[in-house]
């Protein structure tokens, strides 16, 4: 079957193909693959000082939806409590002062297993009132943990 001819120049007229999609299909998934690669060889994990202010913000919020069990995944052992006793605190602190909110996490010193920094955070019906707080963190199994109740 011959070709059709373009009545204006004579030539084959174009038909449509699949070529273009295909290419840039084969480009789209070779930019996906290699952003997938550069994500698992990519050796970077957070710094210890990065992994110590998720200890204190996942503890933070872990009061704050009294959750006793991610409390415990957060905080050292020596400083874990009952149930009872940190859950009644936290009540507590949220009845009077409100919510507490974090701020930032400052100062970080790491030595070994064991780090210090200082923990600023304010509480709901205080916005203005920062109060920054010395604290202390352990690396518990693999992980750093607070060493605070984080209930003041």
């Amino acid at each position: 079957m011959p070709a059709e001819s373009d009545p204006y120049t004579g030539r084959p007229s174009d038909r449509p193909t699949a070529a273009p999609f295909m290419a840039a299909l084969v480009l789209v998934v070779l930019i996906v693959i290699g952003i997938w690669l550069a994500n698992l060889f990519d050796g970077d994990e957070p710094t210890p000082e990065q992994q110590i202010g998720r200890a204190a913000a996942a503890q933070n919020d872990a009061l704050q939806r009294e959750s006793y069990e991610d409390f415990r995944a957060n905080t050292c052992r020596a400083d874990q409590g009952t149930e009872r006793d940190v859950l009644d605190r936290q009540r507590i602190s949220s009845a009077e002062q409100g919510a507490r909110f974090i701020d930032g996490v400052s100062g970080v010193v790491v030595q070994g297993d064991r780090a210090t920094a200082t923990v600023t955070y304010h509480f709901d019906k205080a916005e203005d009132d920062k109060i920054a707080v010395p604290t202390t963190f352990v690396r518990e199994d693999g992980a750093w943990k607070v060493c605070s109740t984080g209930s003041e």
